[in-house]
């Protein structure tokens, strides 16, 4: 029997609404007991010291690209996706299903989890597609996909231009009480963007991609889950009207969630005079009043969790000109820190409503068992410590790919250890 006992932490666990210090017992990768009477711990208990650290339920992270099963894997892959993912506090990650070739098929969605398992990091569940190969014509077996382990099924990174098509989509999903996680983008009004549509790319020349196309299809896809109940969520979300019109939608009753990135929250499109390629984004980084938009739909629930949409890219690939370098950033790793930043030490949120985002919330979104301390729970647990300094070097990120703005930013907090089942993953 494996026993270890966390002590002396401050224990957040917006499920249980707790905040206190105290010490948490894990018995065969379980919780076995908050403050526990000491006295009757035998004494093969495994101590971890969490004076004063965060000890929280395991980080989970809605919206990551492993880029595996692909025809060449020098981007990432599951060992190294997951890797990146544990040293970053987190202990489970949904992957997008925009692999090469795509996790449309029983087989595709096997060959994956065999792959987390062979790489024994963290836990992966994995999405399947919405249309067969992602092209937008034909919806995939659905049906077939859920009960082969699917939590959810998207095209991210393709949005599904055919309303029919996608209402056919949300139909299927109620069957099964799966969320369907729409990108919203409007290829017509988004064709051969770079960057947002506004006073900044005029002045660089560069053709921009507008709010509206990010509107347009929030509301499409909010009007299609109103008529047919299904439950949508919304990919991250970049514009102003987006809020509105989710926050308006919530208040009528639509089941319509939605999450936003670490980077729409922190930079700006002002960032893209420097012409880095670091800096294309999609959804793009938008202008001030946009990011302002995201934080305070943020801050009052409109958005519900925060995710990375890690996506990594090698540098041959994204060091080219800024208007042929594909898009995204890794994110995995730089989450947790810029949200204490930005959030908590900025007091936008309290650490437990932090939590609540990027755990909790995540949880009930993907409907999987995780995102609490209770006890009897999965033993996923996130250590922080909120005072570690550090600054985010290209040659400490596991991830396979570095491509990142944020190398040489000294930021405040840090996962210190990971806990997977029970079992410490990873600890600096």
């Amino acid at each position: 029997m494996e026993r270890l006992l966390i002590e002396h932490g401050r224990i957040i666990d917006p499920s249980q609404r707790m905040d206190k210090i105290g010490d948490l017992l894990i018995v065969d990768g379980r919780i076995a007991a908050i403050n526990p009477d000491l006295k009757t711990l035998s004494p093969d208990v495994r101590h971890l010291d969490a004076t004063g650290k965060i000890v929280s339920p395991g980080l989970i992270d809605m919206h990551v690209h492993l880029r595996e099963p692909d025809d060449n894997e020098e981007s990432e892959t599951i060992e190294t996706g997951t890797m990146a993912a544990i040293s970053g506090g987190f202990t489970s990650v949904a992957c997008c299903p925009n692999t090469r070739p795509p996790l449309d098929t029983q087989a595709n969605l096997e060959l994956v989890r065999q792959l987390a398992l062979r790489a024994d990091h963290c836990n992966v569940f994995p999405m399947c597609c919405i249309s067969k190969n992602r092209e937008g014509k034909e919806l995939a077996e659905l049906g077939i996909l859920f009960e082969s382990g699917a939590v959810a099924c998207s095209d991210d990174g393709s949005p599904i231009d055919d309303a029919e098509l996608m209402r056919r989509a949300m139909e299927y999903c109620l069957m099964f009480d799966k969320p369907i996680l729409s990108h919203t983008e409007s290829f017509p009004l988004d064709k051969n963007g770079v960057m947002h549509e506004g006073t900044v790319s005029m002045l660089l020349g560069l053709r921009g991609m507008p709010a509206a196309s990010e509107v347009v299809m929030v509301s499409r896809d909010i009007t299609l889950a109103e008529i047919t109940g299904a439950r949508l969520h919304i990919m991250h979300v970049s514009t102003e009207g987006a809020v509105s019109a989710i926050r308006r939608a919530k208040n009528r009753g639509v089941r319509v969630t939605a999450e936003i990135t670490p980077h729409h929250l922190t930079l700006t499109d002002e960032y893209l005079r420097t012409f880095d390629p670091n800096y294309k984004m999609n959804p793009p980084l938008r202008s001030r009043e946009h990011v302002l938009a995201c934080l305070n739909g943020l801050i009052d629930g409109t958005i519900d969790a925060i995710a990375s949409d890690h996506a990594p890219h090698t540098a041959e690939r994204k060091q080219q000109e800024i208007t042929l370098a594909p898009f995204g950033i890794v994110g995995l790793e730089t989450s947790l820190p810029l949200m204490i930043e930005t959030l908590v030490s900025a007091g936008h949120l309290t650490w437990s409503q932090l939590i609540e985002k990027m755990s909790l919330n995540p949880s009930k979104i993907l409907g999987i068992p995780k995102g609490t301390l209770q006890i009897g729970a999965d033993a996923d647990i996130t250590v922080i410590d909120p005072e570690r300094i550090w600054t985010v070097e290209e040659k400490d990120l596991h991830s396979k790919s570095k491509n990142t703005p944020y190398i040489g930013r000294t930021l405040k907090g840090q996962a210190v250890t990971t806990i997977v089942n029970g079992k410490i993953k990873f600890q600096r």
